[in-house]
């Protein structure tokens, strides 16, 4: 009970245990990875044609149409609620799994789904509006530990009782309804933060673009200004937040965040990867599973996605990690590590088109994973060491809605059956060839880049110096 009121008084040690234990409990999600066999099982009887070409579109257009209202919402309701949003239509996912038949209960699930995915970015970005700057790190860490951790925990899980118990796909699914609800429980217990990154109020921002234009931390209001403000808002009531006023200063705000995002071409060469490798990945990630099927059908013979999504997780992270512990110079051979890396995820992703081997394909969806993990990891530290949080986030937001504008435009063209409608195989092959492209493209650069500093190495030096004074005065 001690140790409990003393985690409780903690200024950053409460509210990040508490959003890990939420993150653990959300995506522990042992039923995800067997997805695909419950659909076009006997439960659903959904053949795998129609999941392919018309149900995962329906997924990837509402998630295009949610995504930007619910950035705005989450920094203007300040990350709570929209933390418990998530958490309530996580239930409800599993709810229509277990317990709606029918194709018309698939189509919402659809769309219930999207808004989970939507409200990702209150969850990773919660944590910055409740803690001191000095604990971002650690905290940034624990929490993407304890996302790893519950992934990786429930696709374990979830291969154990399919492979060893026997469990029904059915009673997978009702488990993970049970952990997923602990995790909407959890979302209450979170506090609410007091600001938010935009909207702040009139005097608030005028202090926020003051910090940001001279590359300074937004001061800390002691507690006597907090209560304050506190007093202030519950006088005043909610219209302050509604006002034309903070939306305009809020508007201000987020262009001169947006300048400030895209204010070089070492930032938007990284965003650029950031938005073009992604889309390929969650198209990559959305339909693996029905090209295992298509390999080796679920119905017929052994299913190992849960534990080849586990060896991903553990693989990527292994990868990630290591990228604080290498002694490279990213200014200079970053670009180029894109595009090798993105070559051999190109290979990974032909391998799993042409193969007639389950276990190479497995393979090759490890390699792949992995890669993309490693690079992301790579492209985050190095926009996010050159930004203050407020364009950190902003830039965060953008990249994930190009990313997913273009994912759109790959599913309406190559995946929807109203288009080409192609089979899994074919699509696949153009996602390798997709891969392909993005790694010529930054072969090139990172290879002109390389050489650039070999006849000028003066030049990266004072860019590296800068990058790194930016980084400590903002982190």
């Amino acid at each position: 009970m001690l140790c409990w009121a003393n985690l409780k008084s903690s200024v950053w040690a409460y509210p990040t245990a508490v959003l890990c234990l939420y993150g653990f409990f959300a995506n522990c999600r042992m039923a995800e990875p067997f997805l695909i066999p419950y659909l076009i099982g006997p439960h659903k009887n959904i053949s795998g044609e129609v999941v392919t070409n018309y149900l995962f579109p329906i997924w990837t257009y509402s998630y295009l149409a949610f995504l930007f209202p619910v950035f705005l919402l989450t920094d203007f309701l300040r990350h709570k609620p929209l933390i418990m949003v998530q958490g309530l239509f996580l239930v409800t996912n599993y709810i229509l799994l277990c317990f709606a038949p029918g194709l018309p209960s698939m189509i919402c699930l659809q769309v219930n789904y999207a808004v989970v995915t939507s409200t990702e970015v209150a969850y990773l970005s919660y944590i910055y509006s409740v803690i001191p700057v000095e604990h971002y790190q650690r905290a940034t860490g624990y929490l993407r530990s304890a996302m790893l951790a519950g992934y990786t925990f429930g696709a374990s899980l979830g291969q154990i009782l399919v492979s060893l118990a026997g469990v029904d796909y059915f009673y997978i699914n009702a488990i993970t309804l049970g952990i997923v609800s602990m995790s909407f429980l959890v979302s209450f217990w979170l506090p609410m933060p007091q600001r938010s990154l935009f909207f702040k109020g009139k005097k608030a921002a005028a202090v926020g673009l003051q910090s940001q234009q001279e590359g300074t931390k937004e001061p800390v209001m002691d507690m006597d200004e907090v209560g304050l403000g506190k007093d202030k808002m519950e006088h005043n009531g909610s219209a302050g937040w509604c006002s034309g006023e903070n939306v305009a200063t809020a508007g201000h705000l987020l262009w001169q965040s947006f300048r400030e995002s895209y204010s070089s071409r070492h930032l938007i060469y990284w965003s650029l990867w950031w938005a073009l490798a992604t889309a390929g990945y969650v198209q990559i990630f959305n339909y693996i599973q029905l090209m295992w099927d298509h390999i080796e059908p679920s119905a017929t013979s052994s299913v190992y996605n849960g534990g080849v999504e586990a060896a991903c997780s553990l693989v990527g992270a292994a990868a990630a990690f290591s990228v604080g512990h290498v002694k490279v110079n990213w200014a200079v051979w970053g670009e180029l590590a894109l595009g090798l890396f993105s070559a051999v995820a190109t290979g990974a992703v032909f391998l799993m088109a042409l193969t007639s081997s389950i276990w190479a394909c497995y393979a090759g969806y490890v390699v792949f994973k992995s890669c993309y993990m490693l690079l992301i990891t790579i492209t985050a530290f190095q926009i996010a060491s050159n930004l203050s949080m407020e364009c950190y986030a902003l830039t965060f937001g953008i990249n994930t809605f190009v990313a997913l504008s273009l994912q759109t435009l790959i599913t309406l063209i190559v995946v929807d059956e109203a288009t080409l409608g192609l089979d899994i195989v074919t699509q696949f092959i153009i996602y390798g060839s997709y891969y392909a492209v993005i790694s010529v493209l930054f072969l090139i650069r990172g290879t002109y880049t390389a050489c650039v500093n070999q006849h000028n190495p003066e030049h990266t030096q004072t860019k590296e110096a800068s990058v790194e004074v930016i980084s400590t005065e903002r982190f």
